[in-house]
């Protein structure tokens, strides 16, 4: 009778535990089928691209935002809109002879979100009205400014508002001295925070259409107060937030710099002054033909420093030499800093393949950079961002090419201008068809949420291999 007992114990365990096993599967199976969530933080920020877009061209549309008080056609206000939140400058209505105060005032709007982001501007807000902020909202503005950490993201927002409405501010304020005595202190005052905004944000509107549709800055060539104060801002506004806050801690002393600031300030002065030079040699006997010596600096550094996102210029494009065309397709697809209103590839993403390069030939072990070594993940980065922008670029030259008949080299300016989101075009953008203005507007958004960001937000749950097979050579080279 015990034994009995005993068994029959022993069963109800044995059942009891196989019913656990079984339920504990049932929750695995279940666990493994439940589908992720549907918006990761990295398509939140390119979902909130996207609504300020769709708010902007519908507020675009309206007869209030044109002067001749006719409704502007969805795809010509999307193409605008598209242009101001993606930072880039490019247009096919003249931003003066088209719009209204009002539909100005929606496209600076628009350039100020777009430069900042909207996640640091809704961040920043919340810090105001005193509401907490999670760390879900922490990791979400860690990945939006794309900075290393989640520490210390809140006061990074508080220095990128603070910071850029102090220089935006002193911007307008400098570039209100030319303008007022030229337009009148409404209209001066006005002109001075609408340009400031679009240079700091590396934009690119203007609102110099009064001289000629699309002249943007060639009355203030030789002009050294407009110039300069447009150049300050572009190159403030397009190092990087995270430079900011690391000359800030830091002050002068170069060696506490982080590496990432070492790298862009480096870089940043190397592309500044070798653009100002060769600019300087290719138009020395065309456009900056009959200026002076100290005219012809000014132009060639102000010729440097826009291709690079911001979109303004003071020399025709058009009637650049060949090379100064091909030296600015070059500097469009280099762009500006990461965790910056600038596009393109990045600054360090070129520094990163130099480096890489110059240690596979000189057969060194390691790659390394004031005295730091670089990981092999960073050179796979960089080298998925290059071939992405690159492909992408190239198809679209394709596109363009194949459904209109335009100068190749100026097509090469429309596509990288897109593709970097700098602005800067030899005057097609209001001659493209629909596939080709649609491509433009792909390109753009995809310059400014990254186009590696983009492709990594379909595939961002990774496999681990269990297998690995065997490894086999192919001839490179």
């Amino acid at each position: 009778m015990p034994d009995e007992n005993r068994k029959e114990k022993h069963l109800n365990r044995y059942e009891k535990t196989g019913n656990a096993v079984r339920l504990s599967e049932r929750a695995h199976s279940q666990e493994r089928a439940r589908p992720a969530k549907p918006f990761s933080r990295t398509k939140q920020i390119m979902l909130g691209f996207l609504v300020i877009i769709l708010i902007g061209s519908l507020l675009l549309m309206l007869p209030i935002s044109t002067k001749d008080g006719q409704t502007t056609d969805y795809s010509g206000a999307l193409f605008t809109s598209v242009s101001a939140t993606c930072v880039t400058g490019l247009v096919v209505y003249d931003t003066y002879s088209h719009w209204t105060i009002f539909g100005q005032l929606v496209i600076l709007l628009m350039i100020q979100i777009g430069g900042l982001g909207l996640i640091t501007i809704t961040s920043f807000a919340m810090i105001i009205l005193r509401r907490r902020i999670g760390l879900n909202s922490r990791e979400l503005i860690r990945k939006s400014l794309n900075t290393p950490q989640l520490h210390g993201s809140v006061r990074l927002v508080r220095t990128i508002i603070r910071g850029t409405l102090l220089i935006e501010g002193v911007g307008a304020a400098l570039l209100s001295i030319r303008f007022v005595p030229q337009f009148g202190f409404l209209r001066g005052v006005y002109y001075g925070i609408f340009h400031s905004i679009s240079a700091f944000c590396n934009a690119g509107f203007d609102l110099m259409g009064y001289q000629g549709e699309f002249s943007s800055l060639t009355a203030y060539t030789t002009d050294p107060l407009v110039s300069i104060v447009i150049m300050v801002l572009i190159l403030i506004g397009g190092i990087g937030f995270l430079v900011w806050d690391d000359i800030i801690v830091n002050k002068y002393h170069f060696r506490k710099y982080r590496l990432q600031t070492k790298v862009v300030l480096v870089m940043s002065a190397i592309l500044v002054f070798g653009g100002a030079v060769l600019f300087f040699i290719f138009e020395y006997s065309n456009l900056m033909a009959d200026m002076t010596i100290w005219e012809k600096i000014l132009a060639s550094f102000f010729a440097s420093v826009t291709p690079r996102t911001a979109g303004f210029n003071t020399i025709s494009l058009s009637e650049m030499t060949n090379a100064s065309k091909l030296l600015t397709v070059l500097f469009m697809f280099i762009g500006g800093c990461p965790g910056s209103t600038a596009g393109g590839v990045k600054v360090t993403t070129i520094a990163v393949i130099f480096l890489y390069i110059k240690s596979y030939l000189l057969h060194t072990e390691d790659c390394t950079i004031f005295k730091r070594r670089l990981d092999k993940d960073t050179m796979k980065r960089a080298s998925v961002v290059i071939f992405i922008n690159l492909s992408l670029a190239i198809v679209m030259l394709f596109v363009i090419m194949a459904t209109q008949d335009f100068d190749p080299l100026d097509v090469m300016l429309e596509v990288f201008s897109a593709t970097g989101t700098v602005g800067l075009s030899a005057g097609l953008t209001p001659q493209l068809n629909t596939v080709s203005r649609t491509g433009i507007m792909i390109l753009m958004y995809l310059g400014r949420v990254g186009s590696l960001t983009f492709a990594m937000s379909f595939i961002e749950r990774r496999t681990s291999g269990v297998v690995r097979y065997p490894e086999e050579r192919i001839i490179i080279g």
